[in-house]
């Protein structure tokens, strides 16, 4: 169900599958320029292999029957199991992916031997603030970031002890 995204194939699939859902699911929450910007500056397939590559990230794309649901991205961290991107697409959504991918995180945090795993959120977004409060995560503070062009990711932190 978990596939380790490991190749320029695997990460241009996750690329264009970021692209699906982010239009639909952040245009309404941040517009279209800022979703554009944001796929284009970290969705981007140079961006993901370089993370890959470099920066301790692993990306899984969600399947089924050889169809991609969606896909995550975790760090590893020193303390911590940071958890980047975690998205389902809306054609698939309540039907427990969501859970199943972050049952998959917290098993990559025990792997790693790590005892929390963190993420950002938009402020904003309240139906994913609420699905990672009702998985048990809690707000630990508040994260504004200038990620250039004049946009701002503007986020609550919050954090799952395992």
């Amino acid at each position: 169900m978990f596939y380790q995204v490991s190749n320029q194939h695997d990460i241009q699939q996750l690329t264009e599958l970021a692209r699906e859902i982010w239009l639909e699911h952040y245009t309404p929450i941040i517009g279209v320029e800022q979703v554009e910007y944001m796929l284009s500056t970290f969705h981007s397939a140079t961006r993901v292999a370089e993370q890959i590559e470099t920066e301790q990230y692993y990306y899984y794309l969600l399947q089924s029957e050889g169809e991609n649901l969606g896909y995550l991205g975790v760090q590893r961290q020193e303390q911590q199991l940071f958890l980047s991107k975690i998205y389902v697409h809306s054609r698939f959504r309540g039907r427990g992916y969501a859970k199943q991918a972050m049952n998959f995180a917290k098993q990559l945090a025990n792997e790693f031997g790590l005892q929390q795993i963190t993420l950002t959120v938009n402020r904003h977004n309240h139906d994913s603030i609420a699905a990672y409060q009702k998985m048990g995560f809690v707000k630990v503070a508040e994260q504004c970031t200038d990620i250039g062009q004049g946009y701002v990711m503007d986020d609550w932190v919050m954090a799952l002890a395992l």
